[in-house]
């Protein structure tokens, strides 16, 4: 499956729409006012379906997800040179980036491709592809795509 990430052009907080390869839309992200991002994911029905909430007095950054209302697990940025480097307690899986951060991939704890993310350049908003093999780990994956996301705004 391969969904493709655009930020809202005109949009006072976080706002994502996300669609399939024939432009349908498959999800909704509206960023809410908090302390810290905070991004409530929703159907195309507008049922509201995950959320990717920023943990504020922490010392790296860290985001908290969560199917519905119910916590799944959080990733957070670990102290790295060159390349970034994300430690994520959900589902086994990590994330390995290239030099920059702008490509990555989600990867299992046996080593089978979850995700693999690219950040479309010499764009007006921020646009990404995810490409998940597996239509089921479609909503983690792109509550972690958030997640990286915000974090990458958060250090401009």
């Amino acid at each position: 499956m391969k969904m493709l990430f655009r930020q809202r052009f005109f949009s006072w907080f976080d706002s994502f729409d996300i669609y399939d390869e024939a432009g349908n839309t498959l999800y909704i992200v509206k960023g809410q006012l908090s302390w810290g991002h905070c991004l409530k994911i929703f159907d195309v029905n507008g049922n509201h379906i995950g959320t990717v909430k920023e943990k504020i007095i922490t010392f790296l950054p860290k985001f908290e997800m969560y199917l519905s209302d119910r916590y799944i697990g959080c990733i957070s940025k670990e102290i790295s040179f060159f390349r970034p480097k994300y430690n994520i307690d959900c589902n086994g899986w990590r994330v390995e980036g290239d030099f920059m951060g702008w490509d990555y991939s989600v990867v299992s704890a046996d080593g089978r491709k979850i995700a693999d993310i690219s950040k479309e350049l010499f764009r007006f908003t921020d646009t990404y592809v995810i490409n998940v093999p597996d239509a089921n780990n479609s909503l983690c994956a792109l509550m972690l795509v958030l997640a990286i996301d915000a974090e990458k705004c958060s250090d401009k």
